[in-house]
Formats: C-alpha cells, structure tokens, sequence
C-alpha cells in the first residue's frame, strides 16, 4: 500500500485507460505495493480525473520514510498491456509537500489540471468499457537512481457488468421455469412439466456453476470477477441491510467477533483484484480483522487485498463474518416459503371446493398429496441449495465465525448430505425393485404416484434406465465444493483440479447420455462444454502457463462474451418454452415421446388407481411373493 505524488502521475496516465457512467471519470480507490519493504504507504488513497474540466483530484493519507528530492516512474498497464511510460518530478508539478521528501505523516488534497494534449490522447472506449482491466504503477527513485518504494494502483471507470438488473432478469427467468412446470404438471401436461423443469433446473445449474468458480482465489480479470458476481445470488449471497445487523449480532452474541471492514472503508484500501502484482502481501494483525485467528487478509498498514469467497462477499457488501450465515438464511428462507405457499394453495383450493367455485375434483391429486407434495418440493429445494451450502458449510469450518455458526455449518452439512444420500438410495431400492418385478424400471417409479411426488426429483431429468446417475452428480458437485471450500490459499491448484473435474463430468455425460431425451441431452452437455470452456481459462488465470499480460487481459474478455452470450440464448430458450407451456393447447405434442414410456405409466396410474394392488396379486400368483423384492 506504499504510495507518493505519483497518484498524480499514475492517474493521468490512468485517464488513458478507463471507462465511466453518465459522467465520463477514471479513478482509483486502492493501492497495492509491488515490493517489499516499501517506504511509503497510504491509509486513504482516493483519486478522481473528470477529463470535461481535465482536473485530476488527490486525497491522500500517507506516512513515508522517503527523505529528499525523488523521481518517479510511471507505468499504465491496460489488460496486460504497457499503453504509457512516464517520468515525473514532483518538484514540477509544484507539490511543496512532496518536494522534497519528508518523513513522517502527511495528508495531501489537491487538484491539478492535466494538459488538453494528454486529455485527447486518451480513447473514448476508455470511458465506456465495463470494469476496465487497467493498473497505474509507479516506481519512486532517490537522486543517486536507487528504488525506494513501488505501488500499484487499480484503475476504474465506474462502470461494471455487476448489474441489479442481470441478477434480477436471470433469478426471474430461472424461478418462472420452476412455476410454469408446475402449472403444466397440474394441467395434467407431464411430459411438457418435466421438459420445463429439467431445462430450469439446469439453467440454474450454470448461472451456479458461474458463481461457484466466481469464488476461486485465483486472481481473475475484473471483468471476469464482476460477471460472476451477478450470479452470486444463486449461492443464498443477497444482501439486506437489516439482515446484516442481525447477523453481526448473531456473530457476537455467539462469541464471535464481526469483520468491521465494511465499516471502515473511509480509512482503508481494498484490493479485491491484482492480476500483473507480482508481490502479496503476507498476512499481519489489523484493527478491522477479526480477532479471532482466522483472518488471512493480506494486509499492510490498512490495505486489504482480498480473494475468493472473501472477495465475493466485499463485492456484495457483506462482512466476511457475515457470509456463512447469510447464504444459511436465505436457504431456509426460501425452503419454507415455499411450502408455506403450498400450504395456503392447498387451503385455498379446498375453500373453492366447498363453495362450489370449482369442480369437487379439480386439483384432485394436489389436495390428496399436498403433504407429500410439500415433502417433494423441499428435497427438490435441498437438491438445488446443495452446492450453495455445501461449499459455505466447509467454508465456514476453515473461517470458524463462532461456535454457533460451526455448529451450523456441521448441522447443514450433515443434514443435506445425508438426505440427498437416502433419497438417491431409495430411488435405486424402487427402480431395482421394478426391474426385479416388471423388467422396467420405469414401472414403479412413474407409476407409483406417492414415490414420483417425493423421489421423483431425483430421477425424472434422467432417463428411467439411468435412475442412478443422481450419484456421479452428487459426487462432481460435492467434490467441487471440497476444492472451492478447502483451496481458498491455493489458486492454483483449484485452477487444475477444476479443470481435470469438469472435463471428466463433460466425458462422462457425453458417453452415458443420461437425460430423459435427445434434446435435453444436447442441451445438458452444451451447457457441460462451456463449464469446461471456463475451467479453461480460469486455468490460464492462475499464472501457471506464464502467457502473456496480454492474453490473460483478452481471456477475461472472452470469458464475458461467451457466458453472457450463451447465457442469453439460454434465456430466450427457457421464455420461449415456457410461452408454448402456457399458451399452447397440447404443449406435450412439441416433445417426442420418450423411450422410457414414463406417460404411459403415468396415466394408467391415475385411470386405475389399484393397479399397484393388482400387480401386487399377480406377483403373488406367478410365485414372486417370497422374492427379496
């Protein structure tokens, strides 16, 4: 966090490389030292360059050990990229403060007016692009040529794809799959319900694929940081003012101690990205981090340089402490709001029955089963909060908040495991058992209507012989979250495993094609290939292949073309099924009939309600009773 008079310098060669909002800015708000044992640090590093009036302003806090005249170099850095090279004299740019030298402690607030010359130079797309890639450093030297102190400063525009609209465009396409399949399902549309459902469920599983590498230590491209970011939702990390107090509350009122760095972002400088730094700072003792000794913010006077799952929790203003028990609540939140909407759909609907507003057998199965229907709905939601509270729950056991949010943590970990564990093994009982008795085992699970309300989340994505394959993905996911929980102190080795983790799982649905049909087989392994595309290039940020500043810069760029691009075809698929759900009057005509024969099941269930019970007698008489079926 060393810093000098040439924020002055840095940010007018910073006005070359960054974009803005309404107002056309470029700023900086953090410093990172790039050597060790620097002489010069910051406190307060803020600095603003308008290019309509040419004025950069200054408001700096620093204490130096730098003694007489210096000089120093500086160096703009656009997506790996040296755009401009530049020595500066403090002395002429008439700073009496800096010129020369003293020791000691200063605060240095200015505005200096840039020439119209070096305004113009700077492109336009500098103002426009989001989250621009750029970094201004400057390299300070004594008279005799000797480096004294070397600080980087990240550049910004103001503008950013981390945007309230994505994340609530994206949340509300995801959930209106989910209703709409709903909605086919009580219209008696199965084939069309499962289609929708399985189509949503694995949109968001990407938009959580997404979030799930966002949170990776490696040091990523801004770019590539805040795209993730928008995704972060899927994960339970939503922020809610009041929720937040709560939580600091919890937090100390369980004996733990809350992070305060939100708190205190007027006296202090927050790193969240350093591609191109080659030095991090190790950790030390802060007046912000928690007292426990958990804390392994990178921190130098009062700078932060912040990765991973911490990064992620800045980037959503939430304190670090905070995290676990945020994605916690909204888990539960949303669990049991929806089966508290069940519940008043299952009263209102028995209401209208009695008035006689809507025929007696009008949503029969729903107002007969609504309790295994709920029971069905929540291990659904567990299914989809699998990942989120995995990777949290192992998180928060390297973290340790508190006791209480340990306690959590295990509590969690243990329940969602082991329920997602009992009900895959009841579903390959019930299918083993079908096969044992019908040959098929699709029977038993499709015809059994009190087995496909609770289980048949687990299996009606897959075809009916690959009922197993919820356990490799089980597995892929929970040994994913081990790696993003377990390796936040090694980027690098997440960025390698991640990649060997995704390219099996994209080898191994290619050859089984486990889904229901053709097309949502296609539709699963493309999303799969673009998974493995960004292991790739989260590969190539770790630094290991010593490519280039500039292709890491253009890798970043990628990385947001082709997820914003793919994830808006995805969009526009899901909207346009769901419109024929609605709006069609046999929407299962746009669906092949599946190989399984599940409608088949399906329907003579509900014209025969004893065909269970007649099976039954027919085993019983082909000599199948004593079976171990």
């Amino acid at each position: 966090m060393r810093h000098f008079p040439l924020l002055l310098a840095g940010l007018a060669g910073l006005a070359t490389i960054a974009p803005t909002s309404a107002t056309r800015l470029i700023k900086s708000t953090s410093l990172q030292t790039c050597i060790e044992n620097s002489d010069f640090s910051a406190s307060l590093f803020n600095v603003l360059f308008t290019p309509e009036n040419r004025t950069v302003s200054i408001d700096i806090v620093a204490v130096s050990s730098l003694e007489g005249n210096v000089t120093a170099k500086l160096t703009i850095i656009a997506y790996g990229l040296t755009v401009l090279t530049d020595t500066i004299n403090p002395c002429d740019l008439g700073m009496d403060q800096l010129c020369p030298m003293k020791p000691g402690q200063f605060d240095l607030q200015t505005d200096t007016t840039l020439d119209s010359s070096v305004v113009n130079s700077i492109p336009g797309i500098a103002y426009t692009v989001p989250d621009l890639d750029g970094t201004a450093r400057v390299v300070i030297y004594n008279s005799s040529g000797a480096q004294l102190a070397c600080v980087d400063a990240r550049l910004s525009n103001g503008k950013t794809v981390n945007s309230t609209i994505v994340k609530w465009v994206t949340a509300v396409i995801a959930g209106l799959a989910l209703v709409v399949s709903a909605i086919a399902s009580g219209l008696g549309h199965s084939s069309t319900a499962a289609h929708v459902a399985a189509n949503g469920l694995s949109l968001f599983g990407y938009f959580q694929n997404i979030a799930i590498i966002g949170m990776c230590s490696m040091t990523l491209p801004p770019l590539t940081s805040a795209w993730a970011q928008d995704f972060e939702w899927t994960m339970g990390i939503i922020k809610v003012n009041f929720m937040q107090k709560i939580f600091n509350w919890y937090i100390q009122a369980s004996g733990g101690t809350p992070s305060t760095l939100l708190q205190n972002l007027s006296s202090v400088s927050i790193n969240v990205q350093k591609r191109s730094l080659e030095y991090l700072a190790k950790r030390s003792s802060s007046l912000f981090a928690r007292s426990n000794n958990n804390s392994d913010l990178a921190t130098i006077s009062t700078t932060y340089t912040l990765h991973g799952i911490r990064r992620v929790a800045y980037l959503a203003g939430i304190e670090i402490t905070n995290l676990f028990i945020t994605g916690f609540t909204f888990f539960i939140f949303f669990t049991f709001f929806i089966s508290f909407v069940l519940v008043m759909l299952k009263l209102i609907f028995e209401g209208l029955a009695r008035l006689n507003w809507i025929a007696p057998n009008r949503f029969g199965e729903f107002r007969h089963r609504w309790l295994t229907i709920i029971k069905g709905t929540m291990y659904r939601m567990i299914l989809i909060g699998f990942p989120q509270m995995t990777i949290l729950s192992l998180w928060e056991l390297t973290e340790r908040d508190s006791p209480a949010a340990i306690v959590l943590a295990v509590v969690m970990l243990l329940m969602v495991n082991g329920l997602l564990a009992w009900a895959a093994f009841k579903v390959i009982r019930l299918a083993k058992r079908s096969v044992a008795v019908y040959k098929n085992p699709a029977f038993i699970l499709y015809s059994d209507s009190a087995a496909l309300t609770r289980w048949g989340f687990i299996y009606v994505q897959f075809r009916a012989t690959a009922y197993y394959f919820i356990v490799p993905v089980l597995l892929y996911t929970f040994v994913k979250a081990c790696f993003i929980a377990f390796g936040q102190s090694a980027g690098t080795m997440q960025g390698i495993v991640l990649m060997i983790i995704e390219f099996f799982y994209l080898l191994l649905i290619s050859i089984v094609k486990p889904y229901m049909d053709r097309r949502t087989n296609i539709f699963n392994i493309t999303i799969q290939s673009v998974n493995f595309l960004n292991a790739i290039l989260f590969f190539f940020f770790t630094g290991v292949t010593k490519v280039p500043g500039i292709v890491i810069g253009v890798m970043g760029v990628v990385f947001f073309v082709l997820n914003a691009a793919f994830a808006l075809v995805l969009l526009i698929m899901i909207i346009i099924s769901c419109l024929f759900a609605l709006l069609s009057k046999n929407p299962d005509t746009r669906y092949q009939p599946m190989r399984d024969d599940r409608a088949s099941f399906i329907k003579s269930t509900a014209q025969l309600p004893g065909v269970m019970e007649l099976e039954a007698l027919g085993a019983t008489a082909r000599g199948n009773a004593n079976s171990k079926y």
